[in-house]
């Protein structure tokens, strides 16, 4: 009897413990789903879930290039048709769920001369969206399963050009990274903006490097710039120049794009000895016969530093005032984020 006691006792206890635990994952699975989304309403339409944000990056804007836009035959609105299987338009139906009416912010890349003129790119915050069903599919919104469920037509409504207070004051010359390194480094140098890049030689960059995929499909290049853009809400590309001879570039072509009356040049090498007395990007002096914004000309060395005293005594000759963030050498990536962002508070603080 006391056995068969025991025994009706654990059966009932059992089951209570086990409804108990399908009961809190259940909770908890419900509770992720329901949870804040990251974008608001009113910026992108509907927000983001969390379930779903990290499968994709975010688009902060959605641009185009200029031969994908179209005008409607009475010349009076602008617009762009994406089809069923873009990037864009997948990211609109899966990611932001957007329906008919929705807006977005969207933009047209251009880029920009070094005095920050010519085709800077177009923005909207007022983008709307229209889906155009395909196949099967009636509805125009996206699928339950989160498909498009077809092409998506993007009205450029209240398009306007860049203003030119986005326009950005730096410019980067910097040794060419490792191929690999370089693709995860675009995206950064995008997002932080710069006016121009320059991708150069120097005496510590193997020459093999500029065989890269990167320099064969130069369109791989952009789209690592655009997704920088992108995330940044930003529609201006810098322009690239390659140099693979610096001794050359630094002779000919440096003071004719960056003259020492608009630019401050500088030069970042890492500080050999405590005791160097060399400064830092907040004490850069600004040329002062300039009436423009300030700028500045940074040159960003490999790796392993600039070829010292080689290189270091060239830049110098022309005007570079050597700066440093202390005796740490630092990989690129780090080094040229870290920088960008100095060299903008400095010219913006000058």
């Amino acid at each position: 009897m006391a056995l068969r006691g025991e025994q009706g006792i654990e059966r009932p206890l059992m089951q209570l413990i086990t409804l108990f635990q399908v009961s809190m994952i259940l909770q908890s699975f419900l509770a992720f789903r329901s949870a804040a989304s990251f974008t608001a309403h009113g910026r992108f339409g509907k927000g983001i879930p969390l379930t779903r944000h990290h499968q994709i990056r975010h688009l902060n804007r959605f641009l185009f290039d200029p031969e994908e836009v179209l005008v409607d035959d009475n010349a009076t609105k602008k617009y762009v048709t994406l089809s069923k299987d873009d990037y864009r338009t997948i990211h609109a139906s899966k990611i932001l769920g957007l329906h008919n009416g929705d807006t977005l912010r969207a933009g047209v890349v251009g880029c920009s001369d070094l005095n920050g003129t010519g085709s800077g790119g177009y923005l909207t915050d007022h983008a709307v969206v229209e889906w155009i069903p395909e196949g099967k599919v009636k509805k125009a919104e996206p699928l339950g399963n989160g498909n498009p469920p077809g092409s998506l037509r993007i009205e450029l409504s209240d398009l306007s050009p860049c203003p030119d207070s986005q326009v950005p004051t730096v410019a980067l010359l910097l040794a060419l990274p490792r191929p690999l390194q370089l693709g995860r480094m675009l995206p950064m140098i995008a997002q932080m903006g710069v006016s121009h890049l320059i991708l150069s030689q120097a005496k510590k960059v193997p020459k093999d490097y500029f065989g890269s995929h990167l320099f064969r499909k130069p369109h791989l290049l952009r789209e690592r710039l655009i997704e920088g853009l992108c995330q940044a809400g930003d529609v201006r590309l810098p322009n690239i120049t390659i140099v693979k001879n610096l001794k050359h570039f630094l002779a000919e072509d440096i003071d004719e794009m960056f003259p020492l009356t608009d630019y401050a040049r500088v030069i970042a090498h890492p500080q050999r000895k405590e005791d160097d007395e060399i400064r830092r990007m907040r004490n850069v002096e600004f040329p002062t016969s300039t009436t423009t914004t300030p700028r500045i000309l940074m040159a960003v060395g490999p790796e392993g530093g600039w070829e010292e005293p080689e290189e270091l005594d060239r830049f110098q000759e022309l005007g570079f005032q050597q700066i440093t963030m202390g005796n740490r050498v630092l990989r690129s990536d780090c080094a040229v984020v870290s920088l960008l962002a100095l060299a903008h508070d400095a010219c913006s603080n000058d």
